[in-house]
């Protein structure tokens, strides 16, 4: 039921060829033309700007993209539900930032499908920004992020509050300490997020607020992935900054240590965000639930 034209449209954004998308949707490459001419006859736009060698959307073309994108998935979403409500199954799919990935969080969900066998659930772990545009675009039904994006089209469920820590290794003299210095991370390897990611962002912000910058430390590595920043923590490769969450069992477990810093505050919200016109509020709620009696 889906227009054809708008697959075309979708699949030539990702190509930015011709060619290539008509390979991959197994049509001609006059076809796939002929598509994108259709549509821009009916958006009365152009919708590409041609190159010599690629495509490029116009800002028209970035609008088109996105609601088609938007209807692609709202269409397999109510195929799924179709197939579903015959089988009294719900099929969620629930982004998660690479932070709240090693978080209970994802152990918490997997008892709830365990509980309920009529529920299945499909993670999806992406940048946060990429979480809220597959969100908009209703490729995704809820997504837990830290924080919160104003928007008038989105709610939220707070799941828990967290704040930022220094992690090392447990022979690092540092290690003996209550708490660390800005004074005294400077002088360690520090190996953090990238800069795009909530935890850096809140870092650096809060080093601002206290006249400092992060150009005073010596970041030796940026790590995307939580995990490998631990293991490469505990090979006593460097230092980092991460949410508590994250580190607390491998506190516990004694595979490194955790440590306040001095004077920074890097308190933030761990929330569920979904579009207001999401209908399964009883089971965030549920989750929300089983979540604060996992982590008591």
């Amino acid at each position: 039921m889906l227009d054809v034209k708008l697959e075309t449209l979708i699949t030539v954004s990702e190509c930015k060829n011709f060619t290539k998308a008509a390979e991959i949707l197994s049509l001609t490459q006059p076809a796939v033309s002929n598509h994108i001419s259709q549509l821009e006859r009916e958006c009365n736009a152009r919708l590409f700007i041609r190159g010599k060698r690629d495509l490029k959307l116009t800002p028209e073309g970035e609008i088109a993209v996105a609601y088609g994108r938007r209807l692609k998935a709202l269409h397999e979403k109510m195929l799924v539900k179709i197939e579903d409500n015959k089988k009294h199954l719900s099929r969620f799919k629930i982004g998660i930032t690479h932070t709240a990935e090693n978080n209970t969080i994802v152990e918490v969900l997997a008892k709830y499908v365990n509980t309920y066998s009529n529920i299945s659930i499909t993670i999806v772990t992406d940048t946060i920004n990429n979480l809220y545009d597959m969100l908009e675009n209703y490729e995704l039904d809820v997504a837990i992020v830290e924080g919160k994006r104003m928007s008038d089209k989105l709610n939220y469920f707070m799941l828990d509050t967290d704040y930022l820590v220094c992690v090392l290794n447990n022979d690092n003299p540092l290690a003996k300490h209550s708490m660390v210095t800005v004074n005294d991370l400077k002088k360690q390897h520090m190996i953090l997020r990238l800069p795009a990611s909530q935890t850096r962002q809140l870092f650096e912000a809060t080093l601002v607020s206290i006249n400092e910058s992060i150009e005073n430390f010596m970041v030796s590595l940026e790590v995307d992935n939580v995990s490998t920043i631990k293991e490469l923590i505990r090979k006593d490769l460097g230092v980092s900054i991460l949410p508590k969450s994250t580190c607390v069992k491998d506190e516990k477990k004694g595979k490194l240590s955790i440590r306040p810093i001095e004077n920074l505050s890097m308190m933030r919200e761990m929330n569920i965000a979904y579009n207001k016109d999401f209908t399964h509020l009883e089971i965030l709620k549920e989750i929300v639930d089983l979540y604060q009696n996992a982590i008591k």
